[in-house]
């Protein structure tokens, strides 16, 4: 895995009020609909209730039902908050999202979109 990389935050970010879930590789999800701000995500439920956005590439779709899917690996829907200003180690890019982690060791999402140049604006590894 590379180094991370810096990048500084040229708009706040704030994680929306609902509790973050984790999907595990090869665990079964129920599939909604398409965000409309971030189409590449779809909203899953998972056995036990609990949903989020998570990126379409890794829902592996069962050829009987649409709406029933497999996760293809793990993610954690963990957003990370920032302001402007402030400086994030990118570990890694996902549907335009990076993997990132604030000077408090916290770590999270956040949009590539939100991040001053030169950060790339983030594909699928």
């Amino acid at each position: 895995m590379a180094a991370p990389v810096p990048a500084r935050v040229r708009t706040a970010h704030r994680a929306p009020d609902r509790p973050a879930i984790r999907v595990r590789s090869g665990e079964a999800l129920t599939l909604g609909a398409h965000d409309t701000e971030w189409p590449q995500f779809v909203w899953v439920v998972r056995a036990d209730g609990l949903g989020g956005w998570i990126p379409d590439a890794l829902c592996a779709r069962d050829a009987g039902d649409p709406t029933r899917a497999v996760a293809s690996d793990d993610y954690d829907t963990q957003e990370l908050d920032a302001d402007a200003g402030d400086t994030l180690l990118l570990h890694h890019a996902l549907a335009e999202w990076w993997w990132a982690e604030d000077r408090t060791g916290r770590r999270g999402w956040i949009p590539a979109r939100v991040l001053a140049p030169p950060a790339p604006a983030g594909t699928i590894d």
